[in-house]
């Protein structure tokens, strides 16, 4: 198993090394972490020369301010998705150490793997060694390599074939005041089998500083299908770097639903491949911004096998100074004739100094496609505010009324009610009046 002294780890080499000597691991795992943190030694921080990353400048993050471990916390807020759920299972990671993880006897006896990755990956080495790093990309920049290196907590989720999980399942990472979280969520799927993940990222209170750098990695098998949701409620000083890639096989769909509110900067990637024929996607994503958040994704849908389908919708409102980057991409390979693709992006400001940057591409190589992809920004309606307002209502809660219609649409695919509600009652709390 798996061990961790509480102690910290700067992000040095005499850190790394010490951080090894902390953990009892399997010697393929040691192996790939000491090639990460050489790729990570070998790289430079990307910058606004990069398209990737010219419209998000990090040149006031610096990594000597953080180190790994630390002192584990008692501090947790009440979760968000899971209110009012039955739950098949439950892991909560405070400061990247977990609590004692829940899961129903009846999933273990079918061979359910579902908690701590850090105790899970020692303990069933032979068997998850195949999944590791399949859709994950340790040289892909400097952060994927530190990532890699010093990943510790986060989630595994392990359905063997055929096993259908009715309830959700539950996660929850904490992120207290200038702590560091380096978790991954790790999601197999074998084929055939199926299961919902709901997972929070969550600081006490808003004023949260912090350092996220973690990884999630979702691997659907033949016929298979999830729903994975995801809610990134950090602290508004929180630094948030994620890789997130998602695999569907043949036959297989996925459900993904993204919720950021939170961290003071966020560049995500989000990529999902469909990889086996006839494979589906529907991405959705609900973005609020506030104060002087910068919120960047960069998204791929990419058809590598015929006869599939992605459906993609990221909706953003922004108020005060914040900005959004949305840069998104669907890549059609030769051998994916009859690929449906769809991808839009809707801006809604509530501020005149706040910024939406939106880029949708595509990719074509194949010549028998439907791919179509759009983005819209605009302001506040001032009439439809002035009709609210004639009928007894606030201005605040007119334009409550008009956030809510925007992102109607998303709401309107998610089928968890919990989570339908969670999203729609934090954005709500966070609209301020918006001047003429």
């Amino acid at each position: 198993m798996s061990t961790i002294i509480d102690t910290t780890f700067p992000f040095t080499n005499v850190g790394f090394e010490a951080f090894l000597a902390a953990r009892s691991e399997p010697q393929w795992l040691v192996e790939q972490r000491r090639r990460a943190w050489e790729t990570f030694g070998q790289l430079t921080w990307p910058n606004q020369r990069n398209e990737e990353w010219m419209r998000t400048d990090i040149r006031l993050f610096h990594l000597d301010k953080f180190v790994a471990g630390g002192p584990a916390t008692e501090e947790s807020p009440a979760p968000s998705l899971s209110h009012g759920v039955e739950l098949a299972g439950q892991s909560i990671t405070r400061n990247g150490r977990n609590d004692p993880d829940e899961l129903r006897s009846e999933l273990q006896s079918k061979g359910v793997l579902f908690g701590n990755l850090d105790h899970l990956m020692a303990e069933h080495s032979d068997r998850l060694r195949p999944f590791w790093n399949r859709a994950f990309d340790p040289k892909y920049d400097r952060f994927a390599a530190l990532h890699s290196a010093f990943w510790s907590g986060g989630t595994l989720l392990f359905v063997p074939r055929g096993v259908v999980i009715e309830q959700p399942v539950h996660t929850m990472s904490v992120l207290t005041n200038q702590g560091v979280d380096m978790g991954r969520t790790l999601v197999i799927l074998e084929d055939g089998a199926e299961a919902t993940l709901l997972s929070e990222l969550r600081s006490p209170d808003a004023s949260s500083t912090g350092f996220h750098c973690g990884a999630v990695e979702l691997l659907v098998g033949r016929g298979a299908h999830l729903r994975y949701v995801s809610l990134q409620d950090w602290g508004h000083g929180v630094w948030h770097f994620s890789h997130q890639k998602a695999l569907v096989d043949r036959n297989a769909s996925i459900q993904w639903t993204i919720g950021a509110l939170g961290s003071r900067l966020a560049k995500v990637n989000q990529h999902v491949a469909l990889i086996g024929t006839g494979a589906q996607s529907q991405v959705n994503g609900v973005m609020f911004t506030e104060g002087q958040q910068h919120l960047s994704y960069h998204t791929l849908q990419h058809h590598r096998a015929p006869e599939c389908t992605s459906d993609f919708l990221y909706k953003a409102a922004l108020q005060d100074r914040s900005r959004t980057v949305w840069r998104g991409m669907i890549k059609v390979d030769k051998l994916a004739q009859k690929t449906d693709g769809y991808q839009r992006n809707d801006n809604l400001m509530l501020s005149s100094q706040a910024r939406a940057d939106s880029i949708p591409g595509l990719e074509i190589e194949a010549d028998d496609v439907r791919c179509t992809h759009g983005s819209t920004s605009g302001r506040v309606d001032e009439e439809l505010i002035f009709y609210a307002r004639s009928r007894g209502y606030s201005r605040k809660e007119a334009i409550q009324m008009i956030v809510a219609g925007f992102f109607q649409q998303i709401f309107d695919r998610i089928t968890i009610p919990s989570v339908r509600d969670a999203l729609g009652s934090t954005i709500a709390h966070r609209v301020r009046e918006v001047g003429p």
